[in-house]
């Protein structure tokens, strides 16, 4: 078993998911910290504050450069995190005119958050697109069978009778909420950090915010009135948002376990796991998938709500729980996204 089932190298077929999981790979983070090097240059260089030259030179750099990453992973221990050996590695690289100039007025929140959201756009892309796929899916199978008739059922026993259309809108409406809710959570999650080395952008004096501006501008980011080192409310509404698709999608998993039960028989799985000592099951691995995946990004979600407390004006203790959690939390829901078009591309009426 490895640290995380989500990228087990045997369990992949199931829990893992290529297109998110390439965005938390260690080279995208790095190509995300270093685009945003490149672009801080840039913007410093068009507010007057570094020499044209320094930009020249340090963006030429940048675009070529390859970092040791053995050493980035032993300076981590030592610093706690990569930036600072990333930006030594990189200075070493710039002539001596112009050294200085290379991560002028930032500080390390800024690359590894704003490295971050850089990622997390087109994974939210991504999950956008599947759940619009899995919107689809449903109403087209409820067009077709949704005016049969279902028992309708409380708490596991029978209440009344309803139509299949009536528990599909059950799963139908979660799904049209979470799509109506993404743009906020774009909004408030995607937006560029930008405080220098305690929120003051002291280092950057008067030409502070023209950079920041600057900077927004040239990674294509939202730049907010305040930082938000210490203020994570927009990775919070992300995770709630993950875990409001999840529970959407985890809803759908238990009923279609519960009607695909062979005493039940209100849903059939044509294509479904197999058992090693009976060989006559079908067992809807999908479905049970997604109450598993739904459940554990509840779960840590969680977590993310106790790494929002950070301490003064910056947090190494939250901000590494975070590292810890958020990465798992995207990629879980992800995974959903896959089981869930899945199962919709296998059941079918009895």
């Amino acid at each position: 078993m490895a640290i995380s089932a989500l990228d087990h190298p045997l369990l992949a077929g199931l829990l893992g998911d290529p297109d998110i999981d390439a965005w938390f790979t260690p080279e995208a983070e790095i190509a995300a910290m270093l685009r945003f090097e490149a672009a801080l240059a840039r913007a410093e260089g068009a507010c007057g504050v570094i020499p044209e030259a320094a930009v020249t030179e340090i963006v030429g750099l940048i675009n070529g450069f390859s970092p040791d990453m053995p050493a980035l992973a032993q300076a981590s221990a030592r610093d706690g995190l990569i930036v600072p050996a990333l930006v030594s590695q990189l200075r070493a690289a710039v002539s001596e005119p112009h050294r200085t100039f290379l991560h002028f007025g930032s500080t390390s929140q800024d690359v590894i958050d704003t490295a971050l959201v850089l990622r997390l756009g087109p994974c939210l892309d991504i999950l956008e697109d599947r759940l619009g796929d899995i919107l689809a899916a449903l109403e087209t199978f409820s067009a077709a069978h949704g005016a049969q008739p279902l028992m309708g059922r409380t708490r596991m026993q029978q209440a009344i009778a309803i139509r299949y259309a009536d528990r599909l809108e059950s799963w139908i409406t979660p799904l049209r909420e979470v799509l109506e809710d993404l743009a906020m959570v774009r909004t408030s999650a995607l937006r560029l950090q930008c405080g220098g080395a305690a929120g003051t952008l002291d280092k950057l004096g008067d030409a502070g915010h023209r950079v920041a501006a600057a900077l927004g501008r040239e990674l294509d980011l939202p730049v907010p009135a305040r930082h938000w080192q210490t203020n994570r409310r927009g990775l919070i509404s992300l995770t709630n948002w993950c875990a409001a698709v999840t529970a959407a999608l985890g809803k759908i998993g238990l009923d279609v376990t519960l009607m695909t039960q062979n005493e039940i028989g209100e849903l059939r799985v044509i294509s479904g796991g197999g058992s090693s000592a009976m060989p006559h099951k079908v067992n809807p691995i999908n479905a049970e998938a997604l109450v598993t995946l739904s459940r554990f990004v509840a779960v840590q979600s969680g977590g993310m709500q106790q790494a929002a407390v950070h301490e003064q004006e910056r947090s190494g203790i939250s901000w590494t729980l975070e590292w810890m959690l958020l990465p798992q939390i995207v990629a879980a829901t992800g995974v959903a996204g896959l089981r869930a078009k899945a199962l919709l591309g296998s059941i079918t009426m009895p």
